[in-house]
């Protein structure tokens, strides 16, 4: 009978490895909830692996293994990334108990998996919005570390003077903390100086909102034009469209 060597057990182990996935990875793979979310409920004792409550974060789980949650057997989803031109007066939610159209409504249709909305945009802000199950990109684009680029369109209600430019960048003290842009210009300086556009990694609720109105400016209309490195090129307002694998690679880079 042959032997292994060192060398045959440590690539044995290796492969082993990559059986195995953790927990918290493989619940947000079932769309249940994100990464942070699905240790919050490990940590709680919700989550059963064959049939034993896991409260141990890290914990890794194999192929075969039955990942239970209120006595319902998780099963991994097909991942789905889908990319909505958002319309103004559409909620970014899946379910709205006022019956207001949502972003559900209008991408029902995209995949038979529940997809949910990475980050928001208010319900008079339109543009792009990334919908997808995959529980752990979602947790990686809406950290502040990732810094995720975000642009908007923003149409105000008069004329914005170069001084308030210069401070939007040098950053201004809003009511949860001192924020500024990493750029901001005037669309089309020689015809309208009231429609600008500003670069933005933050995800602080309303934030584009909220810094031109510390600034003395109605926000009239608001357009994110850009998410990552997803644009709204050949994506008409109300329609939606499904990533290319190459752009999922390149988020999942980022």
């Amino acid at each position: 009978m042959s032997r292994k060597t060192s060398k045959d057990k440590v690539a044995t182990n290796k492969q082993g490895e990559k059986d195995f996935v953790r927990l918290n990875k493989y619940i947000a793979s079932t769309g249940l909830c994100s990464r942070r979310e699905a240790d919050e409920l490990i940590g709680q004792g919700k989550v059963k692996v064959n049939g034993k409550v896991v409260e141990e974060l890290g914990t890794k789980v194999k192929e075969g293994d039955k990942v239970e949650y209120k006595g319902k057997v998780l099963q991994q989803e097909k991942l789905q990334y889908v990319l909505l031109n958002k319309p103004k007066d559409v909620i970014t939610t899946m379910d709205d108990p006022e019956g207001r159209k949502t972003v559900r409504d209008i991408t029902r249709k995209a995949c038979n998996e529940r997809i949910m909305p990475v980050g928001r945009l208010d319900r008079n802000t339109t543009g792009l919005l990334l919908l997808t199950n995959d529980g752990h990109l979602a947790d990686k684009l809406t950290h502040p570390s990732t810094g995720v680029r975000k642009i908007y369109e923003v149409h105000l209600d008069k004329p914005v003077t170069k001084t308030d430019l210069i401070q939007i960048t040098e950053g201004v003290e809003l009511e949860d903390g001192f924020i500024k842009a990493d750029a901001v210009a005037w669309v089309v300086p020689e015809k309208d100086k009231s429609i600008v556009g500003i670069e933005i990694h933050s995800g602080k609720n309303r934030i584009v909102r909220r810094i031109f109105e510390h600034m003395g400016y109605d926000v009239k209309k608001l357009d994110r034009t850009q998410f990552a490195s997803l644009t709204k090129k050949d994506l008409p307002r109300g329609r939606w469209r499904v990533l290319s694998p190459k752009e999922i690679s390149y988020l999942k880079m980022l």
